[in-house]
């Protein structure tokens, strides 16, 4: 059979469209109900994550809170420069961390602080890298909240929309071609699927086949656009048909939901050493950036309304309280320790001294161009150094 008989499949002698109409909207998977019940259906997917796990996800997602919290106003404050919360979405990032080898490569976009301390990166690197410090790997050339580290398997974040969705697909090809037992998980919101990146790379991880696990967190907004002005269909999850790739609608605000769809994805992506899209529906309860105010855009009664309804730490906690895995004091003493350790390690980067210009082209080129050389020279003239 020729190719163009295949692309055409069977044959029919009348004009039939797909009607847009005809797609009904995929329901969303659930474990927990908003006050954090669950019922008989959904126990068995409760075990999926042990009863440690359920402990620790729950703290990494309130040091996440606590900590968003403390570097916000320092921000406002004047001590840094730049911040990005991760507001709302607690539930989506840490759990899925979770759920993910350490192994597994990760590109992130900006708003999985979570990820990272889950994964161990310490709360004084965040603080340096937010600091711009000589201790950050970065030598104070990104902004803040751009951090990465090699140990912890997390590629450094980019400012530019989507870029990490084809550096995913790559890694994942990498991971297929050496039969290595790994996945690619990259994480973008639902403000990137309009990026062109996004459809490169999901009709590159279908045709080729890449064990890539995609993580839509679709919160709501792509800074003041809304969904319903961002697409006309069954959200990012119907795109994943078009492409070829299994898909799967999740409420991202109930952290074993999430759990358990990501480590059932993930088994599947190294089992079928195919792609899979997860679209975990959140919503962002803070402003985009530092450099936003959501209220010029979305009405205060909606951030109180459905920030209190759809909390994912309330939801998880009141879990917690319930099943006899965490107590009213031990929350108290965790969020206190956690808020003295935020508070110790911010100070602690203020303290420390800024890169020195020296550094300013290293780990860039392997010959620092005579231009950049010239303009160094000067920069350190201006400061008293007459040599490198």
């Amino acid at each position: 059979m020729s190719a163009a008989v295949r692309r055409a499949g069977s044959f029919i002698n009348k004009l039939e469209y797909v009607a847009a109409s005809s797609v009904q909207p995929r329901p969303s998977f659930r474990v927990m109900d908003e006050k954090g019940k669950i019922d008989k259906t959904g126990r068995r997917f409760e075990n999926v994550m042990p009863a440690k796990t359920r402990k620790e996800v729950y703290k990494t997602m309130v040091r996440t809170s606590i900590m968003d919290d403390i570097f916000y106003l320092a921000q406002r404050q004047g001590r840094i420069s730049f911040y990005m919360t991760c507001s709302g979405e607690e539930a989506s990032v840490v759990a899925s961390a979770a759920a993910l080898n350490p192994s597994d490569e990760v590109f992130a976009q900006y708003r999985e602080q979570g990820l990272f301390l889950w994964r161990g990166f310490g709360l004084d690197e965040v603080a340096n890298q937010c600091c711009s410090t000589a201790k950050d790997p970065g030598k104070g050339r990104q902004m803040p909240v751009h951090y990465g580290s090699k140990e912890l398997h997390v590629h450094t974040i980019s400012s530019p929309l989507g870029t990490q969705l084809p550096h995913a697909v790559g890694a994942a090809y990498h991971m297929k071609l050496k039969e290595e037992k790994q996945v690619a998980a990259c994480y973008f919101g639902e403000g990137a699927s309009s990026e062109g990146d996004f459809h490169a790379a999901l009709n590159f991880a279908s045709t080729l086949q890449c064990p890539v696990l995609f993580l839509c967190r679709n919160n709501g907004y792509a800074i003041s656009t809304p969904t319903e002005e961002q697409y006309h269909g069954d959200g990012v999850l119907s795109r994943g048909q078009g492409y070829g790739i299994d898909a799967l609608r999740v409420d991202g605000n109930d952290a074993i939901a999430v759990y358990a769809a990501v480590s059932d994805a993930r088994s599947k992506c190294l089992s079928t050493q195919s792609p899979v899209l997860l679209e975990l529906v959140t919503y962002r309860s803070g402003h985009h950036s530092t450099s936003d105010d959501s209220t010029r855009y979305r009405d205060p009664d909606e951030l109180q309304t459905a920030g209190y309804q759809l909390s994912a730490i309330d939801r998880f906690r009141a879990y917690l309280y319930s099943s006899k895995l965490w107590t009213a004091q031990e929350d108290r003493e965790f969020r206190d320790n956690t808020r003295a350790e935020c508070l110790d390690a911010l100070e602690g980067a203020e303290r420390e001294r800024k890169p020195s210009v020296t550094d300013m082209m290293s780990d860039v080129y392997q010959t620092v161009p005579k231009h950049l050389h010239e303009q160094q020279y000067a920069a350190l003239r201006q400061r008293g150094v007459d040599d490198l």
